[in-house]
């Protein structure tokens, strides 16, 4: 994998990134969509549920960041599917209930390499599974971006760690 050094930028929130950098995941926040594609073929999409307030780049805006990211770390590996994880430690299999923004089954932690975007790790952006599957599709995260829990360990198990990510 090259180092980030050879994304280029490109018209703002686009990205063109280079032929080496593969896999990738591509998330567009009007659609809420996210496509995983290895050399260039799209091999993964599913709906997804950015955040609620919209992109935004703000500490403690609950705002999703748009840019270019890397994959920075895996956290949840071999956990049973909706364990929820409190400060990214695994606590227990979920059992419904009412929730705030539940993170659950794995996360995949950004790292943002944007200027604007650059406080996004120390912000807690993640891919994670969720407790509110009905409300995938639709903008209602605190931030991160949500999937339905068999689509996050579809996730999970594709993506290595360094995989660039571009949220649009």
């Amino acid at each position: 994998m090259p180092p980030a050094s050879t994304f280029r930028k490109n018209h703002g929130d686009e990205c063109l990134v280079s032929r080496y950098a593969e896999p990738v995941i591509r998330v567009s926040v009007a659609s809420q969509n996210l496509e995983f594609s290895r050399n260039g073929k799209i091999i993964f999409k599913a709906r997804v549920s950015t955040a609620a307030r919209g992109p935004g780049f703000e500490e403690g805006s609950l705002q999703t960041p748009t840019g270019n990211f890397l994959v920075r770390e895996k956290i949840g590996e071999g956990a049973p599917i909706h364990t929820s994880f409190k400060g990214r430690v695994p606590r227990s299999v979920w059992q419904g209930g009412t929730s705030n923004d539940a993170i659950l089954t794995r996360i995949l932690w950004l790292e943002g390499l944007d200027e604007r975007n650059a406080n996004t790790r120390d912000r807690y952006i993640y891919f994670h599974g969720t407790h509110a599957e009905d409300l995938i599709g639709q903008p209602a995260s605190c931030g991160c971006i949500r999937l339905r829990n068999k689509d996050m360990l579809t996730l999970f198990d594709l993506t290595p760690i360094s995989t660039p990510v571009q949220i649009s």
